[in-house]
C-alpha cells in the first residue's frame, strides 16, 4: 500500500491547482488566438504568468489588507501592531520562533515584541494574520464573553488530526457538545474510589522512590510523576492500569553503577507506549507553530505516523474489549445511564456511544488532560518546594497539624489546607501547564484596548488568534512588581483582592468559559493528595544538579537575563503542555514518623 505523506498531499493539491491554473491560461489564449487579430506563443503567455503568480499573490495581499482597514474604518477600529521581520513573509520571525522553542525559554522573543508593539500584536507569519495576546480583556472575550465567534477551526483540526482526532480538544460546535457532555458525567462530583486510587498509585509512587534513595541516588521526580499519573489515568480510564511504575525507576547519567531495570511486559508495553504518546505530541505542536507551510517538513515522512502505531495498538485492544462487554450485556444493564462509583470513564463512554473511533480519541484527549498537566505541575510543586525550604517548611507543617505522619488525608482535610491550595495555585501562576493557546475568529469583530484612550483593535474573520496565560500571569502590571516571585501568600494576603479578585480573568490555568477544564477538581485532588503523601513521607527535598544531563542544563547565558529566567535551575520546554528538560533529579529525607 501507497502511504501519502502531508507534504506529497500538500504539493500533489499544489501542483493539481497549478495545473488547472495552466489549462485555464493556455485556453484562455487559444480563444484569443482564434477570435482575434492577436497571437502570442504559448510558452511565452506560460512563462509570463507563471513569473507572474508572485506578483499577483502581492497584489492580493495588498488588496486584502486594504479590505481589512476598511472593515476596521467602519467599526471604528484599527488594525493591530504588526511585527517587522527582515524577510519577507516574517520567515526570520517564524525561524526565531522555532529555535525557541528547542533552545529557548517559554516566552522568548514575544517578550521583546510585546514589549515594543503593546501587548497585542500581528505576527503576519508566512502571509497570514496570526494575532496574539497577553490582554485578560481579550482572552475573556475568546473563551467566555464572544465565545461562539471563537473556534478551533479548520486549520488546527487538520494540525492536530493525526493524534487528537475529533477528540473534546480538537472539535467545534455539535461534535464539541457531544464530547463534552459524554465525559461530563464522571466529573460532576467527588467519588470515594478517587482517593482510593490515588492513595493505591501513591504509595508505589513513593515506595519507588524510597528503594532508590536509599541505594543513595537522586530520583527523577518528573519520570515519577509521569509514570503515578499514567498509572491513574490509566486505571481511571479503563480499570486497568498500564503499570508503568513496575518497569523501575531511571538512574541517573552519572551513577557509578546503574543496574538493568526489571523488564515485564506490562512495564515495557508502558514504557513505548509513554515515549510514543510524547513524541506525537512534540509533532503536531510543532505543527500547529509552523502554520499552513508545516507539510512541506513532512514530504518524505509524516512523523506522526510511527509514535501513532505504537498509541493505537495500545488502546485500541482495550476499546474493542469494552464494546465486546457492552454487546454481551442483558437488555437491562444497557439501559443503565446513571454513573456508579466503580464505573470507569470507558464504561460511562460505550453507554453512550459504540463508534470505536470516537472512544479512541476521546481517550486520548482525555489523557493528555489528565496525566500529562498533572504530572508536570507536580513536578514544579517539587522544583519549587527544593528551592524555598520556607515554603516546604510551612507546608509540610500544616500537613502533619491536618492529617498527622500517615493517616489518610480525605476530602475535608484537602479542601481544608488553604496553604496547600495556595502553593499549588501559585505554581500554577508561573507554570500554566497549556502555557499557548490558539482559537480562530469566526466573524470579523473587534477587541477593547487597553488604553482607553485608544480605537478597538480590529479581528477580521478566520483569523487565528493566539494568547499565553503563562506571559500574562507574569504581567507586573496584572500581580503586581513580585509577579516573577515565587510566592504562595499572594493567593492569601491582600493582593489576592488588590489584584485577582477584580478581575479573575488574570489567572486562567484551567481555561475558562464553556470549555473550562472539566477534571479541574479531580486534579486538585489528584496534586493535593500526592503532596500530603510525600511530605508526610519526607522532611527535605534538594535538587541534585550533577545528576541533570550534561545538555540539560539551562543555557549559561540565561543567568545574564531578567526574571525568573535568569535564576532558573532547570529548563522548562514545552510541546501541548510544559515540562521539565532532563527531567527533576531530586534527593529527599525520609521522615522517621514522628518529626
Amino acid at each position: 500500500m501507497v502511504v501519502v505523506t502531508p507534504g506529497v498531499d500538500y504539493l500533489t493539491k499544489a501542483f493539481a491547482s497549478l495545473g488547472a491554473f495552466v489549462a485555464v491560461v493556455v485556453t484562455a489564449n487559444s480563444w484569443v488566438s482564434e477570435n482575434t487579430e492577436y497571437q502570442y506563443p504559448t510558452w511565452a503567455v506560460l512563462t509570463g504568468s507563471i513569473v507572474g503568480i508572485p506578483i499577483m499573490f502581492s497584489a492580493m495581499n495588498v488588496y486584502q489588507t486594504l479590505q481589512k482597514k476598511r472593515q476596521a474604518k467602519a467599526l471604528g477600529a484599527r488594525m493591530i501592531p504588526e511585527a517587522e521581520g527582515s524577510y519577507p513573509g516574517n520567515l526570520d520571525v517564524l525561524q526565531r520562533m522555532m529555535e525557541n522553542l528547542k533552545r529557548g525559554y517559554p516566552g522568548d522573543g514575544l517578550d521583546e515584541l510585546l514589549e515594543k508593539k503593546g501587548n497585542t500584536v500581528n505576527m503576519r507569519v508566512l502571509w497570514a494574520d496570526l494575532i496574539f495576546t497577553t490582554c485578560p480583556d481579550h482572552i475573556k472575550t475568546i473563551l467566555a464573553t464572544d465565545f461562539q465567534n471563537y473556534v478551533k477551526g479548520e486549520r488546527f483540526h487538520y494540525n492536530m488530526g493525526a493524534v487528537l482526532g475529533t477528540g473534546v480538544f480538537n472539535s467545534d460546535g455539535e461534535m464539541w457538545k457531544f464530547h463534552r457532555s459524554i465525559t461530563r458525567p464522571m466529573f460532576t462530583r467527588d467519588r470515594i474510589s478517587h482517593f482510593e486510587l490515588f492513595d493505591r498509585k501513591t504509595n508505589t509512587a513513593i515506595s519507588k522512590m524510597k528503594e532508590r534513595l536509599r541505594e543513595g541516588y537522586a530520583v527523577d521526580f518528573q519520570d515519577v510523576m509521569s509514570r503515578f499519573t499514567l498509572d491513574s489515568a490509566t486505571e481511571f480510564l479503563f480499570g486497568n492500569s498500564v503499570e508503568a511504575l513496575s518497569a523501575g525507576l531511571p538512574y541517573p547519567h552519572n551513577a557509578s553503577y546503574a543496574p538493568p531495570l526489571p523488564r515485564t511486559a506490562r512495564g515495557d508495553a508502558a514504557n513505548q507506549f509513554a515515549r510514543a504518546f510524547l513524541e506525537a505530541q512534540e509533532v503536531i505542536s510543532i505543527r500547529e507553530r509552523m502554520g499552513w507551510a508545516w507539510p512541506l517538513a513532512e514530504i518524505w515522512k509524516d512523523k506522526s505516523a510511527e509514535p501513532m502505531k505504537v498509541v493505537n495498538a495500545y488502546i485500541e485492544p482495550i476499546v474493542q474489549a469494552a464494546l465486546a462487554k457492552r454487546r454481551s450485556m442483558s437488555p437491562e444493564e444497557k439501559e443503565k445511564t446513571e454513573v456508579s462509583d466503580d464505573d470507569t470513564l470507558l464504561d460511562h463512554l460505550v453507554r453512550m456511544t459504540e463508534d470505536p473511533v470516537v472512544l479512541k480519541d476521546e481517550i486520548l484527549n482525555i489523557m493528555i488532560a489528565g496525566r500529562d498537566t498533572t504530572a508536570a505541575t507536580l513536578t514544579y510543586i517539587i522544583y519549587f518546594l527544593a528551592i524555598y525550604p520556607d515554603v516546604l517548611t510551612r507546608l509540610r507543617e500544616e500537613i502533619i497539624s491536618k492529617v498527622g505522619h500517615s493517616r489518610r488525608p480525605d476530602y475535608d482535610d484537602v479542601r481544608d489546607m488553604k496553604f496547600l491550595r495556595a502553593v499549588i495555585n501559585e505554581t500554577l501562576r508561573l507554570y500554566p501547564i497549556v502555557p499557548f493557546n490558539v482559537r480562530e475568529s469566526v466573524n470579523a469583530t473587534t477587541w477593547t484596548s487597553e488604553d482607553p484612550n485608544e480605537k478597538p483593535f480590529f479581528i477580521p474573520a478566520g483569523t487565528k488568534t493566539s494568547y499565553s496565560v503563562f506571559m500574562m500571569h507574569r504581567r507586573k502590571d496584572l500581580w503586581g512588581p513580585d509577579a516573577e516571585e515565587f510566592d504562595p501568600d499572594r493567593f492569601l494576603d491582600d493582593r489576592l483582592k488588590k489584584y485577582l479578585s477584580k478581575n479573575p480573568f488574570i489567572f486562567l490555568p484551567f481555561n475558562a468559559g464553556p470549555r473550562i477544564c472539566l477534571g479541574q477538581q479531580f486534579a486538585y485532588n489528584e496534586m493535593s493528595f500526592m503532596i500530603i503523601r510525600l511530605l508526610q513521607n519526607f522532611t527535605s527535598i534538594s535538587i541534585d544538579l550533577s545528576a541533570l544531563p550534561d545538555d540539560a542544563h539551562p543555557p549559561a547565558e540565561w543567568a545574564k537575563g531578567t526574571g525568573r529566567k535568569s535564576i532558573e535551575k532547570v529548563w522548562p520546554k514545552m510541546h501541548l503542555t510544559l515540562y521539565t528538560e532532563g527531567g527533576l533529579w531530586v534527593k529527599m529525607e525520609e521522615s522517621d514518623g514522628t518529626n
